[in-house]
């Protein structure tokens, strides 16, 4: 099973949803249209989605913003610039992770929202190097249907889509922080539950 697959409900056009929510608009999600991408950057894609960091990622954006194109941009923001993320509803977008099972995208966030204990609007991302932002006024050779919206590149991604090492390196020491204070967080409650138990020290000349 795949996670991160899916199609639109209308035409069943194949996705890959990069969002499954937006911050302040849990009723919609953010895909990358794959029909409409080059050779080189499909290929990329879904050998990104079939990794293990595409599996493992909550969201496929955290592991796209990390991840270069064959012309050496990054992926989530050349997506973004050139609009091939696009914005939809989540009841027009079922999930297919294989040949046998669909659900609605609607359908599986109040599933995942009430595994979490948390409500839909709570599910989308709010860390800085991967959030997204409507964008008005999108030219019209960019839509890629008149329902849908653009949405804005990675947070301080230059036009071209192409992020320079430094702004790689200040996203992974974001990344690496929330992490830490994760598994910082993670500790104390273990030590909570189940104390460690500090080894005697040894009797002198034993």
């Amino acid at each position: 099973m795949l996670k991160h697959v899916g199609r639109l409900k209308n035409n069943q056009r194949k996705l890959i949803v990069a969002y499954r929510t937006v911050p302040g608009e849990p009723t919609n999600c953010v895909c990358v249209t794959t029909e409409n991408l080059e050779a080189g950057d499909h290929d990329a894609l879904m050998k990104l989605v079939e990794s293990n960091a595409g599996q493992t990622a909550n969201e496929l954006a955290e592991a796209m913003s990390r991840t270069r194109l064959p012309d050496g941009s990054n992926m989530l923001a050349r997506f973004h610039t050139t609009g091939k993320m696009v914005k939809f509803s989540t009841a027009e977008v079922e999930m297919t992770p294989d040949t046998k099972t669909v659900i609605s995208l609607d359908e599986l966030n109040k599933v995942i929202a009430e595994q979490k204990g948390v409500a839909v609007e709570d599910l989308a991302l709010t860390d800085g190097t991967t959030n997204v932002a409507t964008v008005d006024n999108m030219p019209a050779d960019t839509a890629e249907t008149s329902s849908v919206d653009s949405v804005a590149p990675v947070a301080q991604a230059p036009q071209d889509g192409v992020l320079t090492d430094e702004q790689l390196a200040a996203n992974y020491r974001s990344q690496a922080d929330r992490m830490f204070k994760e598994a910082k967080k993670l500790r104390e409650q273990a030590e909570e539950l189940a104390p460690t138990k500090k080894k005697k020290a040894a009797a002198p000349g034993a």
